[in-house]
């Protein structure tokens, strides 16, 4: 929703005042000047970027017209979620949690929660761990090293499409530039035409570099900077997680451990102690 106001509040207040100082939309209507920067733009994306990176910044780019789905709800399943596990282990033993793990979807515990289910680096993540916590005899801090480094290399996959948009971002303005010179180069052939068709043919030229411009500033840089909080939200899951599964190897006792995960969120989606408790009970 946001996306949506906020475009249409930059599309608004330029064309607005375009219009209010006497301009003419049908001059910005320039299709060839939109061929030329955007075919260029959208090869030097391809060139530039691996084919799992065009995926991911095709599925961003959906995901910031849909929301995102890392909001309060989901992190209050996840650490309901881990609660359930850290809980069942501690009353029934590490061995009672296996079958569970090492068949997330056929569990009775997982399954109560499909938001978990549908992310599925995170539910390897959570599974992962815990199969090491019940087959091996792993130090505190060696597990939490280990956690440390994959979550460092998750953040870096999270920001590569955003950092890509952005590259994208920066090289619009100059082939704003590049449409403009052609335009420019045109309008030679028109020297012998009258001032008439070579304003015409030179305000066509300037289209180009506005469209850059605008698109570079006015929506790709800041869909590339929405892109980076989406991967900061989703990262703050595995920080919650990591956080609960250390606390639970430590000694804490299930309520305690997820009180480590819950204040590693953010504290705009960090649920309420109480709330978080009621939930867990609901569950």
């Amino acid at each position: 929703m946001l996306l949506i106001v906020g475009s249409i509040i930059v599309l608004a207040s330029v064309l607005t005042g375009y219009v209010l100082h006497g301009g003419n939309l049908m001059v910005l209507w320039q299709p060839t000047e939109v061929l030329i920067i955007f075919g260029a733009a959208l090869g030097s994306f391809i060139i530039a970027n691996p084919m799992h990176t065009l995926k991911e910044v095709f599925g961003r780019g959906i995901q910031l017209l849909t929301g995102s789905p890392y909001k309060k709800a989901f992190y209050m399943d996840l650490l309901s979620l881990l609660y359930e596990i850290f809980d069942k282990s501690r009353k029934q033993g590490v061995m009672a949690i296996e079958e569970d793990i090492d068949n997330p979807e056929s569990s009775q515990i997982f399954s109560r929660y499909p938001a978990i289910m549908k992310s599925k680096e995170l539910l390897a993540f959570i599974t992962d761990y815990l199969r090491i916590i019940s087959s091996g005899n792993m130090a505190t801090h060696e597990l939490e090293g280990m956690m440390e480094n994959e979550i460092d290399s998750r953040q870096h996959e999270l920001e590569e499409p955003a950092h890509a948009v952005n590259k994208i971002a920066d090289a619009l303005p100059g082939l704003g530039i590049v449409a403009a010179v052609l335009g420019i180069v045109i309008t030679m052939n028109f020297l012998t035409e009258g001032p008439e068709k070579i304003g015409l043919s030179v305000a066509a030229a300037l289209v180009g570099t506005f469209l850059g411009i605008f698109m570079g500033y006015g929506f790709v840089g800041p869909a590339s900077i929405a892109m980076e909080h989406a991967a900061k939200y989703e990262l703050k899951a595995y920080e919650c997680v990591k956080s609960s599964i250390v606390a639970t190897v430590s000694g804490q006792a299930p309520q305690m451990a997820i009180e480590f995960g819950r204040k590693a969120l953010p504290t705009d989606k960090r649920p309420g102690f109480q709330e978080l408790n009621d939930h867990v009970r609901s569950k």
